[in-house]
C-alpha cells in the first residue's frame, strides 16, 4: 500500500542521488495566473523519472540486486534506472522502442545500461521486457505501475508544497499515470483543497478514456511529439489513484505542445521535451481554470532530441503565426515580384525565401506561381500582410 510515509522516506532516500528542482515563477508564459515551473526537466539524467527508479531499486534485496534489473521505457525511465542500477552496483537491461530519441538511447547506454531496440510503441517494448524478466531471472522495474516507483515520484509533490504552500492548483503530465499519481496523492493526503489536474496528449489520451469509461483500455494507436507520454495502457494502481485523487484530466494537441516549448525557450530560456510541456501548454490554451490562481506546471523532462526541437520550434513559429509560407498566384510580367516585397517590407515582415514557377498546370498560360516564406511578429501581424497584399490586387491561393 502506497503511504504518506513511504512518500517522506522516498524523499529522505533520494537525497543522495536527486536534486530538489527549483520552482520558478513566470510572469510572461500565462498572464492571467500566477503560474510557477517545477522543473524537473533540469533533474539528473533531465527528468523525474530518476526519482521512482532509485527509490524502487533501493528497496530490493541483496538477492534482487545481485540478479540485476531490466525495464522498457520511452528514454527518461530508461535514463532513471540505469543510473539507478549504477549507483547500486547492479547490471540493468532496458527496452527502448527503437523510435525513442537517438539522445535518449544514448544516454541509457552511457550509464553503462545494456539497451535492447524494440520495433514499435512503448507497449510493444513493455511486453519484451516482460518476456525477458523470466529468461534472465531479473527483477522489473515498471516505469509507472508500481507502488514504490509512484512513492518516489510522489516526492515531487512534497516539494511542491514546502515551496508555494498556498498553492491553488497543480497540472501535472501524464503517459502512464505513475508521476500524477504519486503528486496528486502526496498533495491531496496533506492540502486536499489543491487541485491536481492532468494532462495529456490528444494523440494518445489512455487514461482520460480510462477515467470517462469507468475501466481501463488500451488505445489501438498512439501519435504525439510527447513521445514520453505516449502509452497505449494505464496502469492498475495508477488508474486507481487517479479515479481517486484528480481532479480531471485535459487533453492538448501537438501543435499546443509546440507552441509551449516554444514560449519556454523564449520565455524562459528552458529546454523542455514535448511530454514536459504539456502542463504548460494546458495553462497557456486555458484548458483548466487557472486564472488569478496560484498555479505549478510540473515540467516534467527536457530530454528533447536536437532534430526533433528543430522542428517542433518551427512548428511552433507557424502556430504562432510568426513564420508563414504564402502562395500567391502572378501574372508573369515584369515587376511582380518587386511589389509584393515592398508591400511585405512595408508591413514590417522579413522574407526569408522566395520560390518562383511558371511551370503548374494548373495555371493559366500568362501566370506564375510565387511561394514565399516569410516572418511576422505574430498572427495579427500576418494578417495585416495578407489583407494589403489583397488589397493592391495579389491573389492569394495558399
Amino acid at each position: 500500500m502506497l503511504t504518506l510515509d513511504k512518500v517522506y522516506h522516498a524523499g529522505f532516500v533520494l537525497k543522495e542521488v536527486a536534486r530538489r528542482t527549483d520552482l520558478i515563477h513566470s510572469t510572461t508564459l500565462c498572464p492571467d495566473a500566477d503560474l510557477y515551473l517545477k522543473t524537473e526537466n533540469l533533474q539528473v539524467t533531465g527528468s523525474f523519472k530518476v526519482r521512482g527508479a532509485y527509490y524502487k531499486i533501493s528497496q530490493l534485496t541483496d538477492e534482487e540486486k545481485a540478479k540485476g534489473v531490466i525495464a522498457c521505457s520511452a528514454g527518461n525511465h530508461a535514463q532513471g534506472v540505469a543510473l539507478a542500477a549504477a549507483k547500486n552496483g547492479i547490471k540493468s537491461l532496458i527496452c527502448i522502442p527503437d523510435n525513442a530519441p537517438i539522445s535518449k538511447i544514448e544516454a541509457t547506454k552511457s550509464y553503462g545500461a545494456e539497451v535492447c531496440l524494440v520495433k514499435g510503441t512503448y507497449d510493444d517494448a513493455y511486453e519484451k521486457a516482460v518476456s525477458l524478466v523470466e529468461e534472465r531471472d531479473m527483477t522489473f522495474i515498471h516505469p509507472f505501475d508500481d507502488e514504490m516507483v509512484i512513492a518516489g515520484q510522489g516526492t515531487i509533490g512534497l516539494e511542491i508544497l514546502d515551496q508555494l504552500s498556498d498553492v491553488d492548483a497543480v497540472l501535472v503530465p501524464v503517459g502512464g499515470g505513475g508521476l500524477i499519481s504519486g503528486v496528486a496523492f502526496a498533495i491531496k493526503s496533506l492540502r486536499p483543497e489543491v487541485k491536481v489536474y492532468g494532462v495529456q496528449a490528444a494523440g494518445a489520451p489512455s487514461m482520460l478514456n480510462a477515467l470517462c469509461d469507468k475501466k481501463i483500455e488500451t488505445l489501438d494507436t498512439v501519435k504525439t511529439i510527447a513521445d514520453g507520454i505516449a502509452v497505449k495502457t494505464p496502469g492498475e494502481h495508477t488508474y486507481d489513484y487517479c479515479s481517486k485523487y484528480v481532479d480531471e484530466i485535459v487533453t492538448v494537441t501537438d501543435d499546443e505542445v509546440a507552441t509551449a516549448i516554444l514560449e519556454l525557450i523564449e520565455k524562459q530560456k528552458m529546454i523542455a521535451e514535448g511530454a514536459g510541456a504539456v502542463s504548460v501548454a494546458a495553462a497557456i490554451f486555458n484548458k483548466v481554470p487557472v486564472k488569478g490562481k496560484k498555479v505549478v506546471c510540473v515540467v516534467s523532462g527536457g530530454n528533447i532530441d536536437v532534430t526533433i526541437l528543430s522542428r517542433v520550434i518551427e512548428r511552433g513559429l507557424q502556430k504562432a503565426g510568426r513564420l508563414a509560407e504564402l502562395v500567391i498566384e502572378l501574372v508573369d510580367k515584369p515587376g511582380q515580384l518587386l511589389g509584393v516585397s515592398e508591400i511585405i517590407s512595408q508591413t514590417g515582415g522579413n522574407v526569408i525565401s522566395v520560390n518562383h514557377t511558371r511551370t503548374d498546370v494548373d495555371l493559366d498560360i500568362n501566370s506564375c506561381v510565387l511561394r514565399i516564406s516569410i516572418e511576422t511578429r505574430n498572427q495579427e501581424h500576418l494578417d495585416e500582410i495578407i489583407k494589403k497584399l489583397s488589397e493592391n490586387g495579389y491573389k492569394i491561393v495558399g
